[in-house]
């Protein structure tokens, strides 16, 4: 074989491996992210670990409706409070009983659903704290999901299914959030000797005239 061809040949081979290589090595800098739930247990859940609170002149169906998979909240500005002694905002919310906790790691996981039009509200909380009635908020504002009303945690989150991940550690006062399966938040806790899990829609600042949001697979975790 002529010397010219082999060069080719050689130049071509040096090439293909070349980008070969790069892509093994874009590969192996990507790996996917590790389950958020890995190391953890889900406890048992039944509906009756699922209790509403919704505003107190209103029957449950007419702010709330489960089909066996989605659980759907909505509430309006206008509605009363959950209680009639109470002088909070709006909320039609699940409050998870039967596994409030003052220590451990626990996590909450569940794909939430927020339609177009629903701002200023309050879609998931861990309740609990020293000063403050909450360690962790989530609110809407706009389509972005942040941190109470600060840094976002997650843009565009209109029309979607996403899955959601709240992890709380209480002794070492620290919170985690992920969203389909990438942190997303890393927060200091706020104190509390007791906690609980809470989704759904509760009123804040500058809200919609109707809020709502949607959940589906709703699991409680405890790390053992």
């Amino acid at each position: 074989m002529a010397p010219r061809a082999l060069s080719w040949i050689s130049v071509s081979l040096l090439v293909f491996l070349a980008s070969w290589s790069c892509a093994a090595a874009r590969g192996a800098r990507a790996p996917k992210a590790a389950d958020p739930t890995y190391g953890f247990t889900s406890v048992r859940l039944d509906e009756s670990n699922f209790v509403l609170q919704r505003p107190y002149d209103e029957a449950s169906g007419a702010r709330y409706s489960f089909d066996g998979t989605v659980r759907k909240l909505w509430v309006l500005a206008s509605d009363k409070p959950h209680a009639r002694q109470s002088h909070t905002s709006p909320r039609t919310e699940i409050r998870m009983a039967g596994y409030d906790y003052s220590s451990g790691v626990w996590q909450f996981e569940g794909y939430g659903y927020v339609p177009s039009g629903t701002t200023g509200v309050s879609i998931m909380q861990v309740f609990g704290a020293g000063e403050t009635a909450t360690t962790l908020m989530l609110h809407v504002y706009d389509g972005a999901l942040r941190y109470y009303d600060r840094q976002v945690v997650e843009d565009a989150i209109y029309d979607r299914w996403f899955r959601l991940n709240v992890v709380h550690d209480v002794e070492a006062s620290m919170l985690t959030v992920y969203i389909d399966g990438e942190q997303k938040l890393h927060v200091h806790g706020r104190g509390g000797n007791s906690h609980y899990f809470k989704f759904g829609v509760y009123a804040q600042n500058h809200d919609s005239s109707c809020m709502e949001s949607r959940w589906k697979d709703v699991r409680i975790f405890k790390k053992h």
